[in-house]
C-alpha cells in the first residue's frame, strides 16, 4: 500500500469514527434544545423542578420500596418526573395525567430493567459477552429497543459496565467480564442498540450506564460492600468503559450502591465530577434504588444531609428514596442548596426528555407491541446470539454426538424455563421458553429419556434412582446442572462457595460411575469451580442461562449443527480461595513463569513465588 494510500485511509477512519462521535452526541449540544429547555425551566416553580427529579417505582418493584399509591395526583400536581416498573396501558393513563393536567405538560419518562431482552429474552449479558461479537449484541439491545418502546418503556437501566474481578459477586452476570477494553466495546455496542441512531427515534429507549463507579470491585464479592480502589486502577480499569458510553452518546448514568475510598459514590464529588466536568457528560445522572435514602446508613448523615451531599456531589434524581422531594425545598429557600444546583439537574433531565422527543410524541402505540414482539426474525437472533455464547471448556472426543445414540437427559435444569430465562429476565415469559429437554425431545424423542435427577439446591436424593436407571440405558449422558438464575445470580446473590449447588455434584459423581460418556452443561450466571469434573467427565460446556432459544440452541451445539464458538470474558477458579481472579494481574518480583503446576510446589525455588501452597496453579 502506498503511502498516500495510507494517510488517505487513515483519514477516512478517523472521518467516520468523529462523525459517529458527532452523532451520537448530537442531542447534548443542540442549540434548539437548550432553548427549550432554558425556556421551560423559566417557568417552572420550585416545587415543580423538585418534582423532575423525583422518581417512583409504580409497579413490581426490583427492591424495598415506600408503598406509596398516589400517583395521579402527584403527577397532575407536577411533582413527579419519572415512573419505573411499568408498561403497556398503565403507562398511557399516567402520561395522560402528567400532560394534560400538569400546569407545564411536562411528560414522564418510563423506565424499567430491560438488561438482555424484554419479551425476547437473549442470554444474559455475561452470556453474551462471551461472543465476543458488538455487532451481535447491539442487535439483541435493538431488538429489545423496539419490544420495550412498543409498550411504553423509553429508558433502561442498563448497560451495566462494570468491571467484575470476583466471582462470587452476583452481579458479575450482568456484565462483559474482567477485561475494560473489551468491557468498552460492548458498552458501546448496547448503546447504540438501545438508542438507534437517535433518540427521538419512537424505537430508541435511553440507555443508562451503571453502576457508576467501583461496584465491581466490592469487598470479598459481597453486594454492597465497600470499594478501595487506587487513581490509576479507577482510571485503567474501571472508568473506560463508562467513558465509552459516554462518548457513545448514552442519555443517562446511575449512581453505585457503594463507597469508594471511603465516600458513598451516591455522594461522591470526585467521582461524578469526572463524569461531569472532565468529561463534560450533558444527560442525567440517576441514583441506585433508594441509594440516597441509604447514604443515612453509611453514616454521612441524616435525611436533608444526605439529601444535600448527593445532589450537590451530581446525582440529579432520586430513585424511591423520596428525600429530595422532602427535604430539598426548605434547604434551597434557606440557602443551603444553591438554585443553580437544582437547576443544573431539571435542566439535564429536560434535555432528555426533549431529545427523546417525549413532548411531541407522549403515548407509547401499544397497538405496535404484538406486530414487534417475539417476531420470527427476534426468536432467530435469540438463539444465534446463544449458540455464539456456548464455551466450550472440554471435550475428550465424545462431541459432536452421533445421531443414533440414545442420550439420557438428566438434571434440574434440563427442562426448568423460569431459570433458562436468566436473572434480571424483565419481561420474559417462561411459557416463551424451549428448554433443552423439550428440544430433545422433538429431534430424538424415540432416542433421549429425560430424569430430573435432583432439585436445584437440596440434599434429597429421592430422583438419584432414575437417574441411574436412565444412564445404565443411554449411550450417552448429557447433565444439565447449575444456578437457579433469580436467587443465585443478579443483585443480592453474593456466594462464599462456587462449586455445583446442592448435592448436584453427588449426582453427578453417581452418574458418571455408571460408566457412560457425561457431557456436563453448566448452566450459571459466574464461574463456577469445576474441579471434579474438568477429570471426570468427557465434555463440558459452559451454557450460562441462555434464554428463551437454549433448548434448540443446546441440541444444534451438542450434535454439532453449531460449533461452540464462544470464548470466557471471565477466569474460572480452582477453588474459591483464589478470587479475586482475573487475567491481566501486574507482574510481581516473583512471577509464577513456567513452574511446575504441582502442589504442594515440587521445590524450594517454586515455593518463592506468587502462588498457593495448596493450591495447583
Amino acid at each position: 500500500m502506498s503511502k498516500n494510500l495510507q494517510r488517505c485511509s487513515f483519514v477516512i477512519i478517523v472521518t467516520i469514527l468523529v462523525s459517529s462521535f458527532a452523532s451520537a452526541q448530537s442531542w447534548a449540544n443542540d442549540p434548539k434544545i437548550e432553548s427549550r429547555v432554558n425556556a421551560l425551566l423559566k417557568r417552572m416553580t420550585l416545587e415543580e423542578k423538585l418534582g423532575q427529579i423525583n422518581q417512583y417505582s409504580a409497579g413490581s418493584p426490583t427492591g424495598p420500596g415506600t408503598g406509596r399509591s398516589n400517583y395521579e395526583e402527584m403527577i397532575a400536581k407536577g411533582q413527579v418526573g419519572s415512573l419505573f416498573n411499568v408498561n403497556g396501558p398503565q403507562v398511557n393513563e399516567f402520561q395522560k395525567v402528567a400532560v394534560e393536567k400538569s400546569r407545564l405538560h411536562i411528560p414522564l419518562i418510563f423506565g424499567l430493567d430491560v438488561i438482555h431482552g424484554y419479551r425476547t429474552e437473549f442470554p444474559t449479558p455475561l452470556a453474551m459477552s462471551a461472543t465476543w461479537d458488538p455487532a451481535l449484541i447491539e442487535k439483541a439491545a435493538r431488538v429489545a429497543a423496539v419490544e420495550a418502546s412498543a409498550d411504553g418503556v423509553r429508558w433502561t437501566f442498563s448497560p451495566m459496565v462494570d468491571i467484575a474481578h470476583d466471582a462470587r459477586w452476583g452481579r458479575i452476570v450482568e456484565g462483559a467480564g474482567e477485561d475494560p477494553y473489551l468491557g468498552s466495546a460492548i458498552a458501546r455496542a448496547y448503546v447504540r442498540g438501545y438508542q438507534g441512531k437517535s433518540l427521538s427515534d419512537p424505537t430508541s429507549i435511553a440507555a443508562c450506564a451503571k453502576h457508576f463507579v467501583g461496584y465491581g470491585a466490592a469487598e470479598a464479592g459481597r453486594d454492597y460492600n465497600s470499594t478501595e480502589i487506587s487513581d490509576r486502577t479507577l482510571r485503567q480499569i474501571y472508568l473506560p468503559p463508562f467513558e465509552a458510553a459516554k462518548q457513545e452518546g448514552v442519555a443517562t448514568f446511575m449512581s453505585a450502591f457503594n463507597a469508594i475510598n471511603g465516600v458513598p459514590a451516591s455522594a461522591n464529588p470526585f467521582t461524578l465530577g469526572i463524569l461531569k466536568n472532565e468529561w463534560k457528560f450533558k444527560g442525567f445522572v440517576v441514583s441506585d434504588w433508594t441509594s440516597i435514602l441509604e447514604l443515612i446508613a453509611h453514616g454521612i448523615g441524616d435525611g436533608p444531609t444526605v439529601a444535600r451531599k448527593a445532589v450537590t456531589a451530581g446525582v440529579d434524581m432520586d430513585m424511591e428514596g423520596n428525600l429530595y422531594w422532602t427535604t430539598l425545598a426548605d434547604q434551597v429557600k434557606s440557602g443551603k442548596v444553591p438554585m443553580a444546583v437544582i437547576d443544573d439537574a431539571v435542566r439535564r433531565i429536560l434535555r432528555v426528555k426533549i431529545a427523546m422527543g417525549l413532548f411531541e410524541h407522549p403515548y407509547a402505540d401499544l397497538a405496535s407491541a404484538s406486530k414487534v414482539t417475539l417476531t420470527p426474525e427476534n426468536v432467530a437472533l435469540a438463539r444465534e446470539v446463544a449458540e455464539k455464547s456456548f464455551v466450550l471448556l472440554k471435550n475428550d472426543g465424545v462431541l459432536p454426538l452421533k445421531p443414533e445414540a440414545k442420550i439420557a437427559v438428566i438434571g434440574p435444569l434440563a427442562d426448568d424455563a423460569p431459570n433458562t430465562l436468566g436473572a434480571w429476565s424483565a419481561k420474559g415469559d417462561p411459557k416463551d421458553v424451549v428448554t433443552l429437554w423439550k428440544a430433545f425431545s422433538e429431534r430424538s424423542a424415540s432416542r433421549a429419556t429425560y430424569a430430573k435427577g435432583t432439585e436445584i439446591l437440596t440434599h434429597s436424593e429421592t430422583g438419584f434412582d432414575e437417574a441411574l436407571k436412565a444412564a445404565q440405558q443411554a449411550d450417552v449422558v448429557v447433565m444439565a446442572m447449575g444456578e437457579a438464575a433469580g436467587d443465585m445470580t443478579g443483585e443480592a446473590a453474593s456466594r462464599s462457595e462456587l462449586g455445583l449447588p446442592g448435592n448436584q455434584e453427588k449426582l453427578l459423581e453417581a452418574v458418571t460411575a455408571v460408566g457412560k460418556p457425561v457431557v456436563l452443561l453448566v448452566y450459571s450466571g459466574r464461574p463456577l469451580v469445576l474441579n471434579w469434573a474438568s477429570t471426570h467427565v468427557a465434555a463440558i460446556i459452559e451454557a450460562w442461562h441462555p434464554g428463551i432459544q437454549a433448548g434448540p440452541a443446546l441440541v444444534n451445539t451438542l450434535f454439532g449443527t453449531n460449533n461452540p464458538s464462544g470464548k470466557l470474558t471471565v477466569s474460572f477458579p480452582r477453588s474459591v480461595g483464589q478470587e479475586p481472579l482475573h487475567y491481566d494481574q501486574l507482574s510481581t518480583g516473583r512471577p509464577l513463569g513456567n513452574v511446575d503446576d504441582s502442589h504442594p510446589p515440587a521445590s524450594a525455588e517454586e515455593k518463592y513465588k506468587s502462588r498457593y501452597i495448596d493450591q495447583r496453579i
